[in-house]
């Protein structure tokens, strides 16, 4: 037997299999209790285990290192990062998109341009840590393929009522759409996301955003780079080209919001992608994503 025949093909096997799994950024379904999915740069990362994301290798072009006064560690916003599961009958990604860039860039920004300290490591957990609780905001990247377990219902509703924020971002389109609208519904059955309009104080917190939501909308980072010659910011997803951005809120009974929903955007490539290109930095991120990410963080924690 030929040995070396039989290799060759398993090693370029091999390296297509790691190929498809970067390019995928770790979009992998099922729902085991942890393993181990992919960053989009295709660095493994284990679900059980990662606490940081500073953990995990930047794969754009660095994030910004910085450091709090000594005995001020724990006063200061972190950006808590939701591991979830992926609904298997969804095209939406993972909780994985877009990580770690986008946490360590939009933090240190919030520290630069706000009076508010950041940690500088931020932090990804199951809605089941019993760490949650001590954190005010937490994140989840591309709920249009969200599929909540029966035990973190109970848990994520308990804390968006007892003063927990909660901002869902980069999801497009009515069917994306629809399959977190169902899950939200599991935990807040008796409401109804309710649409923003672009005077609520949340777009005015830091920054004044005076534009329309269809000139919020930030896009991939590819194609963001090529709509300064096609003019389209928008994606393609199940068929439809998601043109209208929405942005709304789910909010308790004293009209604290609760749940911040931006639809047929991606603020996360805009917070991720800042070093790549110009033109994408100073047409998405600085004038985008970084001010309504920005707005957003401090409107929840002063609201």
């Amino acid at each position: 037997m030929n040995t070396r025949r039989i290799l060759l093909p398993l090693a370029a096997l091999l390296l297509v299999s790691v190929a498809v799994l970067a390019q995928f950024g770790g979009r992998r379904s099922g729902r085991g209790g942890g393993g181990i999915v992919y960053a989009e740069g295709g660095v493994p990362l284990d679900e059980s285990t990662v606490q940081t994301a500073r953990e995990i290798a930047s794969h754009s072009t660095g994030t910004p290192n910085w450091t709090n006064a000594p005995g001020f560690e724990k006063d200061v916003f972190t950006f808590v990062r939701i591991i979830r599961d992926r609904s298997p009958f969804s095209s939406g990604g993972s909780w994985v998109t877009d990580f770690p860039d986008s946490d360590l860039n939009l933090s240190y920004r919030v520290q630069q341009m706000t009076s508010i300290k950041t940690n500088p490591n931020g932090r990804v957990m199951r809605l089941t840590n019993p760490d949650l609780f001590n954190y005010p905001w937490i994140y989840m990247v591309e709920v249009g393929s969200l599929e909540l377990r029966d035990e973190e219902v109970p848990i994520l509703r308990k804390y968006l009522l007892n003063g927990g924020f909660l901002m869902v971002d980069d999801f497009w389109g009515e069917t994306q759409y629809q399959g977190f609208y169902r899950q939200i519904k599991r935990v807040f059955p008796e409401r109804e996301p309710v649409e923003l309009e672009m005077d609520h104080p949340i777009f005015h917190s830091v920054f004044p955003i005076n534009r329309t939501k269809q000139e919020m909308q930030v896009p991939n980072s590819r194609t963001g780079e090529r709509s300064q010659y096609t003019g389209v910011t928008w994606e393609y997803h199940d068929g439809e080209e998601c043109k209208e951005v929405h942005f709304k809120g789910i909010f308790d009974d004293k009209g604290r919001m609760m749940v911040f929903i931006a639809h047929n955007t991606d603020n996360g490539d805009g917070w991720e992608r800042e070093g790549e290109n110009q033109y994408f930095f100073q047409e998405f991120s600085e004038k985008r994503a970084f001010p309504l990410g920005i707005n957003v963080i401090f409107y929840a924690m002063t609201h």
